[in-house]
């Protein structure tokens, strides 16, 4: 088995909404729900990564505001044999304009759901 890097960047992409503010999801798979996360290009640095990754996911336009923290994890891929261990860098990013019709094709569809909700959908 081979053992492998990787570093990705994501963004919480939130609005307001009536006395609170409401959060994007991304759900990627039926019962499957995320944050948009993707990785960091050679010439980018996080917070650029993580502002493209979401208008990509999301079809989406946020500003970033700042970082919210990083989480480490290690996967499998099969078809790679290959063991990674993996950082994804987060960043607040507020709600510019777009429509979450516009996500790509690696989203099943995107829900903005309240902020204090997010956590408990999150899988």
């Amino acid at each position: 088995m081979k053992y492998g890097r990787e570093i990705s960047a994501g963004g919480v992409l939130y609005r307001a909404a009536g006395d609170g503010y409401e959060v994007a999801l991304i759900r990627v798979r039926e019962n499957v729900n995320a944050l948009p996360k993707g990785l960091v290009d050679r010439d980018e640095k996080p917070q650029e990564a993580a502002v493209r990754e979401v208008g990509e996911e999301t079809g989406m336009r946020g500003e970033a505001e700042g970082p919210l923290g990083s989480i480490n994890y290690y996967y499998y891929s099969k078809e790679r044999d290959t063991r990674y261990f993996k950082t994804v860098s987060f960043c607040l990013l507020r709600y510019l304009g777009g429509r979450e019709s516009d996500h790509d094709w690696e989203v099943q569809e995107v829900l903005w759901v309240p902020a204090e909700e997010a956590p408990g959908l999150l899988s």
